[in-house]
């Protein structure tokens, strides 16, 4: 029997896909790119410098590429192979469990790997200007590989052990945010409390956050012995997540039978989740008399009390601070990051959500199924966008207050005029944007649930254009206007302010009044077309049509010379 024969045939399935290439080329390019616009924003500062500021950009854009890569790469992989009942039936081979989990993390992660390995090298192009010495860029391309290996096992860890997606991408997620931020933050709270040193350290060292900061000379010469235990323990952690997939997935994809003492936990989620069957046939009921989508998108009473509990969090943040430092927590740079903070939640929360529905039911089979019915495109559109109103048209309303309460008080706390006015043009910008934000991530992510290939590519397409679109274009911007400024001109920060609304005004009503366009238009022959993949580039531009026409014309040709 060949050793590892899965991994044997996804590599050869994978290394013939188009994406395999583009992904490694696009790679490459984006740290280019990113590295190009440190370089060119920073010209007029000293070498060293402006080659430390480079490695910064180039290292910092490949750590988050690497620590995200789990999210949609393998935290559904395993998942996806429950769902559709195909992990079943290679447990009837000879397969163990380590054949298919490094089999399936072969196929999702060589896009991933490759990246990596394209990017790594360009970490080197600072040490031409000097001021990064050849000790940081080992380090931190050891970083880097070591970030990747820990968030592709975790999460295919966390896919070994659910059968949701959204539970596996929401888990991996929370996992990556308690190894990066959440333990760290735990540690520098213990040092405030003047707890053993030797606590607040072990908690720094799981992070990659820590391992990240300390490849860096300034803080590696009084933390080299950290480092090193920190990147091994990370590695370590990779290849225990690796273990405990291959030993969950022989036994997590059978379905578990009832216990005898009562019911299954299963049982009283779905309990709390959808409540008792009377308070179901009521909420149904009203439901149903609106919008018979709209009780389908809405059937979880849990959703909206998520996005709330997300606001009493930041609640709860705040009346610790009060009454740890009374009125010194009230300052404007608390209240400037409260909002953005909540600005930022919000907007992920409906990008999330906006095509959810429509992305399970067309993962699912279950959308021909409802177009076969009385309902109609419009009744479809309308009923998630019920089902949306009640999720977030309340905590969107207490997002907007608290700007309003945050900006007099901003405004009692500064004493410049032209902070001032700064400040209000950057809260009433932050409020127009995040109602059009809002509009927008609701049609494009009901585009992308219908267009693209699972959940995750969905939301991520609908953030990639309606919240960082606009950031680029800024980015060019400021890069344009730091080579206007050679010639002695400054721009003024409300000026930058109204251009980036704009530009986001802009991006919001050109792609949502298209996705809406097209939603109206093209949703039945969307949905029709769901194992039909999509055209290639040259083909979107150079139609079969075009090719059959011409290979015609060419043939009639050579015959008349013949």
């Amino acid at each position: 029997m060949t050793f590892l024969p899965i991994v044997a045939r996804e590599l050869r399935v994978v290394s013939r896909r188009q994406s395999t290439f583009w992904g490694r080329a696009s790679a490459a390019a984006v740290v280019v790119v990113v590295g190009a616009w440190s370089f060119l924003m920073n010209a007029q500062a000293p070498a060293g410098t402006v080659a430390l500021r480079l490695f910064g950009m180039m290292t910092g854009s490949a750590a988050l590429y690497c620590l995200f890569s789990g999210l949609w790469s393998t935290a559904d992989c395993l998942s996806r192979e429950k769902r559709e009942g195909t992990l079943g039936l290679l447990f009837l081979t000879d397969l163990r469990g380590y054949d298919v989990v490094l089999g399936k993390l072969a196929a999702t992660s060589l896009n991933a790997s490759y990246g990596v390995l394209a990017m790594v090298p360009m970490l080197a192009v600072p040490l031409l200007l000097g001021g990064v010495t050849a000790g940081e860029v080992g380090r931190m391309a050891l970083v880097i590989l070591d970030t990747l290996f820990f968030s592709l096992t975790l999460g295919i860890c966390v896919s070994a052990m659910s059968r949701s997606a959204r539970k596996a991408v929401v888990a991996t997620l929370l996992m990556l945010l308690l190894f990066t931020l959440i333990l760290p933050i735990c540690s520098v709270w213990l040092d405030y409390l003047v707890r053993p040193q030797r606590v607040t350290e072990a908690l720094l060292l799981p992070s990659p956050g820590f391992t990240f900061a300390a490849a860096f000379d300034a803080l590696y010469k009084s933390h080299s012995e950290g480092f090193w235990w920190s990147l091994g323990l990370i590695h370590g952690l990779g290849w225990v997540f690796l273990a405990t997939a291959s030993v969950a997935a022989p036994r997590s994809w059978q379905d578990k039978p009832a216990a005898a003492g009562g019911p299954r936990w299963g049982q009283h989620w779905e309990l709390w989740v959808f409540g008792e069957a009377s308070e179901r046939l009521a909420f149904r009921r009203r439901l149903l008399d609106e919008n018979a989508y709209f009780w389908l998108a809405a059937r979880a009473r849990w959703r909206p009390a998520l996005v709330w509990a997300a606001l009493g969090m930041v609640a709860c943040v705040w009346a610790w601070g009060l009454a740890k430092h009374q009125r010194e927590w009230l300052n404007s740079v608390n209240y400037f990051f409260t909002c953005g903070f909540l600005n930022l939640l919000i907007k992920l929360c409906v990008a999330a959500e906006a095509g959810r529905q429509l992305a399970e039911d067309r993962q699912a089979g279950t959308l021909e199924a409802l177009l076969s019915t009385r309902l109609s495109v419009r009744e479809i559109l309308q009923g998630q966008f019920l089902a949306l109103q009640r999720q977030f048209l309340g905590p969107v309303a207490a997002t907007l207050a608290a700007f309003l309460v945050c900006l007099p008080a901003t405004l009692s706390d500064t004493l410049d005029e032209g902070s001032r006015a700064m400040c209000v043009w950057v809260y009433v910008a932050a409020m127009i944007s995040l109602a059009a934000d809002v509009a927008a991530l609701h049609w494009t992510g009901m585009w992308q649930a219908l267009t693209a290939r699972n959940p995750q590519r969905a939301v991520i397409g609908s953030m990639a254009r309606i919240l960082v679109l606009p950031w680029l274009g800024m980015a060019l911007a400021l890069l344009i206007l730091a080579f206007a400024s050679a010639s002695q001109y400054e721009p003024q920060p409300t000026r930058l302010v109204a251009l980036w609304l704009a530009l986001g005004i802009t991006t919001d009503v050109g792609f949502g009044a298209w996705a809406r366009h097209r939603l109206y238009t093209e949703f039945r022959q969307t949905a029709a077309q769901r194992y039909t993949p999509p055209p290639g580039f040259w083909k979107r531009w150079f139609p079969p049509r075009i090719g059959l026409h011409l290979s015609k014309k060419t043939t009639t040709l050579m015959t008349g010379c013949s």
